[in-house]
C-alpha cells in the first residue's frame, strides 16, 4: 500500500519560546546538521522541517525526536489530495464547453454555475466596487492565470513587495509551492475550476461582458499534476496566505491523517482574522466517526462544507457529520473555468467550497472590517435552512450567499475574535475518541454519568454567560441583586456543545443575555474551551459563541466565561426573547 506520507521527511516543533534551531541539540549531539537537514523554518511558531539522515526510516526519527526534552512533537510529513482525487468520477471533468458556447448560453439567461437557489445573482446586482478588495487565497493546484475570465476581471492578486527577477518568495502573484517559484501554473486544473467559482459569486463570468471583480485572487499551489500536496507544502501555503493579507483561504483538499503541524498553522491564520473554508470529503462517510482534515480541526475559523444537489439534498458523494460539518453548498455538475480559455463542469465538495469562500470574499468587500470568526458565525446562521439537510450538516442548512452577503452589509461589527488557546495534545486526543465512537448525547436535566475523562466529579452544570468578563454564577452568589439583571424566558430549544472535534447535543428550557444553563456529562477541565450553539426558538437561526471553561467556588459547578461575547450574538438572542413567555 503506497506510503501516506513523503518518505525521509518529518516535522517537528520545539518547546518554548526561545528555543533556537541554530543550537538545538539532537539527542545530545551538537551539530545537528550532520544528523537531518533542515529543509525550511517557520519561527513564528517554532516548527521545523526536515530531511531524516541518510538511512534512517521516518517512525525510526520520530521516535528518536520524541525522547528529546525539547521536542514538543514530531511527525510525518504526510500528503494531502484535492477534495475529489481518488473517488472515480467525482472530480473529473464532466462535459468541456467553449467560451462561445458558455456566452450564448448566457445570453439566453441561463443561470450557468448552479441550479440551487443561492441567489448569487443578488450579490451581483447588491455589492459595489471599492478600492479595498479583499483577497481570496486558493491552495490547491495553480490557476491558469492566462484565462480570460481572470485576465478580464483582473482578479489577480499583486504582491506590492515584488522585486522582479529576484526569484525569492515576493513574487507577482502568489506563489507555486511544487516548484518552488513564482512561475504559477496548473497542470491538473482544479485550482482553476475553484477559482471560477469563487468569482461567480463576484459577477456573472459567463456573459460577453466582465468586469473588475470586487475581490482578488491569490493562487498558491501545493498540490502537484496529480493533485497531491504534501503536509510542509501546506503549511507554507497557509502561512503565505495569513502573512499576505488573504482574508479567506479557500482549501479543497483533505486527507484522514491527524497534522498537529497543519492543525497549528490554521490556528495562526485565525490569530489573523481569516477565514478557513475546507471541504468535507467525498467518501460518502460520515466525518463524526471517520474524521477528515483540514475540515475536522477545532479551530475557530474552519467551516467545513458538505455538497449538494440543486434540489438541496445530500449529495451522495459527500461526506457529512451532524457535529463537524458545518453547511451544505451546491457541488454537483458545477460549471466553471478550466485550463485553455474553457469551461468545463464539476462535482465534488472540492466545487461546494468555493461558493462558500466566493460569498466569504463579497462579505469582506461590504464589510472590510469583518473579521474571520464573525463571518463564519453568519454564513453558518444566515443560511436556507431545510429539513434535507438535517442531521446531514450541524446547521441543518444550506449557503445562501445573498442573505449572508446583505446581512453583511448593515452588520455590527465585532472588532475582535474569541480568544482561542491552540492544544494540539487535547485536539488530537478529542479527534482520536471521536474516530473511535462519535460525539456523545444527552439529554437535558437528564440523570448524569462520570467517567467521561474530562476531569474530576460528576454532575456538571455549565453555565453558558453571554456577557463580556462575567461569571453570573459567581455574582448570582455574591449579591443578590443580582438575581434579577437579566430576565429569564422560556425557550424549548437545542444546545451544542463543542470540545475541540467532539460535540455534546442537549437542550435548553430557559436563556437570557446572561446566559443558559445545561446538564450535561461531559467533564470539562477548568480553563479548556468550548463552543456552544443555540438554537433560535423557530428552528431556523443559530448563535454560535466560543469561551473558557471557568470553576465557581461558590456554586460548586463549572461555567464557561466568554472574554467578549460578539454582540450580534447578543442582538439576535435579545431578539428572539421578545416573543416568548418570561421564566418564574
Amino acid at each position: 500500500m503506497a506510503l501516506d506520507y513523503v518518505p525521509g521527511e518529518v516535522i517537528v516543533k520545539l518547546k518554548g519560546k526561545s528555543s533556537s534551531i541554530g543550537t538545538y541539540s539532537f539527542m545530545g549531539k551538537a551539530n545537528m546538521d550532520k544528523q537531518m537537514t533542515l529543509k525550511q523554518s517557520w519561527g513564528k511558531m517554532n516548527m521545523h522541517h526536515f530531511e531524516v539522515k541518510k538511512g534512517q526510516s521516518v517512525e525510526s526519527a520520530i521516535n528518536e525526536l520524541q525522547s528529546d526534552p525539547e521536542v514538543e512533537y514530531a511527525e510525518p510529513n504526510y500528503i494531502l489530495k484535492k477534495a475529489d482525487a481518488g473517488d472515480g468520477e467525482v472530480g473529473e471533468l464532466e462535459a468541456e464547453y467553449s467560451a462561445a458556447e458558455v456566452q450564448a448560453n448566457a445570453a439566453q439567461g441561463a443561470n450557468l454555475a448552479t441550479g440551487a437557489a443561492i441567489d448569487a445573482q443578488a450579490v451581483w446586482a447588491s455589492v459595489s466596487a471599492s478600492s479595498v478588495r479583499p483577497i481570496v487565497a486558493v491552495i490547491d493546484t495553480g490557476l491558469d492565470t492566462n484565462h480570460y475570465v481572470v485576465t478580464g476581471t483582473s482578479a489577480l492578486w499583486t504582491n506590492s513587495a515584488e522585486i522582479p527577477g529576484n526569484g525569492i518568495d515576493d513574487d507577482g502573484h502568489g506563489w507555486n509551492f511544487v516548484s518552488n517559484s513564482g512561475t504559477m501554473i496548473d497542470d491538473d486544473g482544479h485550482g482553476t475550476h475553484v477559482t471560477g467559482i469563487i468569482l461567480s459569486v463576484d459577477q456573472n463570468i459567463y456573459a460577453a461582458g466582465l468586469h473588475q471583480a470586487k475581490i482578488q485572487i491569490m493562487p498558491l499551489k501545493f498540490l502537484d499534476s496529480n493533485g497531491s500536496g504534501s503536509t510542509a507544502n501546506a503549511i507554507r501555503a497557509i502561512y503565505y496566505a495569513a502573512n499576505n493579507g488573504a482574508s479567506v483561504l479557500n482549501n479543497s483538499w483533505g486527507g484522514s491523517s491527524y497534522s498537529s503541524a497543519l492543525y497549528e498553522a490554521i490556528n495562526y491564520s485565525y490569530t489573523k482574522g481569516a477565514l478557513f473554508v475546507a471541504a468535507a470529503g467525498n467518501a460518502g462517510t460520515n466525518n463524526d466517526s471517520a474524521p477528515m482534515y483540514p475540515a475536522n480541526y477545532s479551530v475557530p475559523n474552519v467551516l467545513s462544507v458538505a455538497a449538494t444537489t440543486d434540489s438541496d439534498y445530500r449529495a451522495s458523494f459527500s461526506n457529512y457529520g451532524k457535529t463537524s460539518v458545518n453547511l451544505g453548498s451546491p457541488g454537483v455538475n458545477i460549471l466553471s473555468t478550466i485550463p485553455g480559455n474553457s469551461f468545463g463542469s464539476m462535482s465534488g465538495t472540492s466545487m461546494a467550497t468555493p461558493f462558500v469562500a466566493g460569498t466569504a470574499g463579497q462579505m469582506k468587500a461590504v464589510a472590510p472590517d469583518m473579521l474571520g470568526y464573525q463571518m463564519k458565525t453568519i454564513l453558518m446562521t444566515k443560511s436556507y435552512s431545510t429539513t434535507k439537510l438535517a442531521n446531514v450538516v450541524s446547521t441543518s442548512s444550506r449557503l445562501s450567499s445573498a442573505t449572508a452577503v446583505s446581512f453583511s452589509s448593515t452588520a455590527s461589527i465585532d472588532s475582535s475574535q474569541p480568544a482561542f488557546t491552540a492544544s494540539t495534545q487535547a485536539d488530537r486526543q478529542l479527534a482520536s475518541a471521536m474516530s473511535g465512537g462519535g460525539c456523545g448525547t444527552v439529554k437535558a436535566l437528564g440523570a448524569l454519568s462520570s467517567g467521561s475523562g474530562f476531569g474530576p466529579g460528576a454532575g456538571v452544570v455549565l453555565a453558558l454567560i453571554l456577557s463580556p468578563l462575567a461569571i453570573l454564577l459567581v455574582m448570582r452568589a455574591k449579591a443578590p441583586a443580582y438575581k434579577r439583571r437579566f430576565e429569564r424566558f422560556k425557550i424549548d430549544s437545542d444546545v451544542r456543545i463543542s470540545v475541540g472535534d467532539r460535540e455534546l447535543v442537549g437542550s435548553l428550557s430557559s436563556i437570557s443575555l446572561g446566559g443558559a444553563q445545561v446538564n450535561t456529562s461531559a467533564l470539562l477541565q477548568d480553563g479548556g474551551l468550548i463552543t456552544m450553539s443555540i438554537s433560535s426558538p423557530s428552528g431556523d437561526e443559530r448563535v454560535e459563541v466560543a469561551g473558557r471553561v471557568v470553576w465557581s467556588e461558590a456554586n460548586k459547578a463549572y461555567g464557561v466565561a466568554f472574554d467578549q461575547a460578539p454582540q450580534t450574538a447578543l442582538s439576535r438572542i435579545a431578539d428572539w426573547t421578545k416573543g416568548l413567555q418570561k421564566a418564574s
